[in-house]
């Protein structure tokens, strides 16, 4: 016997979680606290119901290990999704009850796939991954800082706070390579991926804790994920140039720097480099093309577990 899928809504926040099942009819909210949280998933069935969230940063991360631990299927919608859905069935209010019984009916409209259940080893990356980046762009602003100062008090000063952040950074890196070693599949996959041309440490664990998805995704897919996928803009006699936009603007800034390498040191990317570049008059576009292509290879090698050719 089949059993069909019931979609529960949930919008979160930071003190509060807003649930709608469709069975009972009306909205109601739990604190987004362990205790509530662990007794609605134990409440739930899991053969059949499936909850459906908007991605809110940290504050949907309890909810959702708590949901894996009862191995209730979850999934996680971008928030402009489920606006625009709400604003197409006519519904221009907003708040959180609204909102809850908005992505039930998404998921009844849908049925989306669910997502694959958190693994804690992989957002333990992704955090130490996003604070290293922090610790960058707060060294890249005290050297624009340093670049403008004249009193040497403050320049000593920056200087001090400049050395303080190369060896935070350092500190990080390490920990971060220990949590790589510490798990065989991240570390396979890590090497896996520097076997490619203009593919460094620094790309391969952006890459690594910002998209789990690679090696599961079709290349169109895994473009678009990326923000690499042109975009037609076309309407009537009107033909304009297809453009890149959305996706995840951490990866694809990996991915563009990682594709200026590879054209110098890889003889295939760079004759399609050069080839495209000649074609559109444009050596931007060629390199978002060449950063594309780096990608879907990525994701093939990923996929079936092979260094590059």
């Amino acid at each position: 016997m089949t059993l069909h899928r019931n979609y529960l809504g949930c919008d979160i926040a930071k003190r509060f979680v807003d649930l709608f099942d469709p069975r009972a009819g009306k909205p109601w909210r739990l604190a987004n606290e362990r205790a509530p949280l662990e007794a609605f998933a134990a409440a739930l069935d899991r053969r059949r119901d499936v909850v459906v969230l908007e991605a809110t940063g940290s504050h949907d991360r309890l909810l959702r290990h708590v949901l894996a631990a009862h191995a209730i299927a979850h999934v996680r919608l971008n928030p402009m999704a489920a606006r625009r859905f709400a604003q197409a069935r006519g519904r221009l209010a907003k708040t959180d009850a609204i909102d809850a019984r908005s992505l039930a009916e998404y998921g009844a409209a849908f049925r989306p796939e669910p997502d694959a259940p958190p693994c804690p080893r992989r957002e333990r990356l992704t955090a130490l991954a996003r604070r290293r980046d922090q610790l960058v762009q707060a060294r890249a602003n005290e050297l624009k800082h340093r670049a403008d100062a004249f009193d040497p008090d403050v320049i000593a000063d920056i200087e001090a706070v400049i050395a303080l952040l190369d060896a935070r950074i350092r500190d990080i890196e390490t920990v971060i390579d220990r949590q790589l070693r510490a798990n065989p599949t991240l570390a396979e996959q890590a090497g896996r991926l520097m076997s490619a041309p203009g593919v460094g440490p620094v790309t391969a664990l952006t890459i690594l804790a910002h998209m789990p998805e690679l090696g599961s995704l079709s290349p169109k897919a895994a473009a678009a994920l990326a923000g690499l996928a042109p975009i037609n803009d076309d309407s009537g006699q009107r033909h304009r140039r297809r453009v890149i936009r959305g996706g995840r603007p951490r990866v694809r800034k990996a991915l563009y720097m990682a594709a200026l390498g590879a054209i110098r040191a890889n003889h295939r990317f760079n004759a399609f480099y050069k080839a495209l570049a000649a074609r559109s008059g444009s050596k931007k576009l060629a390199i978002v093309a060449v950063a594309r292509k780096l990608l879907i290879a990525l994701n093939a090698m990923i996929r079936d577990s092979k260094a590059f050719a």
